[in-house]
């Protein structure tokens, strides 16, 4: 090729219309998953309804309709009521009050308390570390529903004292997911340079190192919550929740599984709105470990 050719080739690559290079660049929206959608519609309307509905005028969960004790599902009673002519479906977001009152305790305990511990084990290391390590075993080898069991039946039942301690029970298990991010963020770039450059702990860990474990902790929190929620409903159907009448799902299906032949939905309709929250829960849980895997 001469130079002419070449420099003909250059200056027609040179004035070619090029694309902005912004426009390659530009990230593409993504829907979310439609089993994401589903989840969280269904969260959203559980909450809803156990916020809203109690606030309507006419709903009352230990009304009895003594006309009409164990009804099929229909109008005036989309769920049924059960055999002392209570509407099933007040009942039902009345134990979801319930049940989410317990899940909240358990993750405010577990995660400041698992969060302190998981963060002093893996930034001390050494001598804290292992007697936070210790401890968390030690807690983690008490049997841990029979042991609420004993202390709701001496101290009497109580939302408070229920979400108490099942928020005791996961607090190793959040000290355990803390420790291992912060090991793994100790060693990282950012925080050796702020070690380096002579920044106090207190403000490495509040400014470095808490942003980078907030996010992990919050996502395990999804899986803290299936289990106060079941565990609730195992004590409630145990005899250990809340006393009765005061509904709470494991207590409603508890009250209905006398009749499981002839009112079936007494049970039913409060064990499905159960599985399909914590099956909603361990979901979105899972969609959020497996996006911060790839990120």
């Amino acid at each position: 090729m001469s130079v002419a050719e070449t420099a003909t080739t250059a200056t027609t690559a040179q004035t070619a219309p090029t694309a902005p290079p912004t426009a390659a660049r530009r990230p593409t929206a993504r829907r979310p998953a439609p089993g994401v959608l589903a989840a969280g519609a269904w969260l959203a309307l559980v909450a809803l309804a156990a916020l809203l509905l109690p606030l309507l005028p006419g709903f009352d969960p230990l009304h009895g309709d003594f006309a009409h004790p164990s009804a099929a599902p229909g109008p005036g009673h989309w769920l049924g009521t059960d055999a002392a002519g209570r509407d099933v479906l007040q009942r039902t977001v009345a134990g979801a009050r319930a049940s989410f009152a317990v899940a909240g305790l358990t993750i405010a305990v577990g995660l400041l308390g698992g969060g302190a511990l998981g963060l002093a084990a893996g930034w001390f290391r050494g001598p804290v570390d292992k007697a936070i390590g210790f401890a968390t075993d030690l807690l983690m080898s008490v049997p841990s529903l029979i042991l609420v069991m004993i202390t709701v039946a001496l101290r009497g039942p109580s939302l408070t004292v229920i979400g108490s301690l099942i928020g005791l029970f996961t607090v190793p298990h959040f000290t355990r997911v803390v420790r291992a991010v912060v090991l793994s963020l100790s060693e990282r770039g950012f925080v050796q340079a702020a070690r380096m450059i002579g920044t106090a702990p207190l403000r490495i860990l509040r400014r470095e190192v808490v942003p980078h474990v907030a996010p992990v902790a919050l996502t395990f929190a999804f899986t803290a919550t299936t289990v106060a929620i079941v565990a609730e409903g195992s004590l409630s159907f145990l005899g250990f929740g809340l006393r009765p009448p005061e509904p709470s799902w494991g207590g409603i299906i508890a009250e209905g599984r006398t009749t499981l032949g002839s009112a079936p939905w007494i049970s039913l309709a409060p064990a499905a709105v159960l599985c399909l929250t914590v099956l909603a829960l361990n979901y979105l849980g899972e969609q959020l470990r497996s996006k911060g895997g790839r990120g």
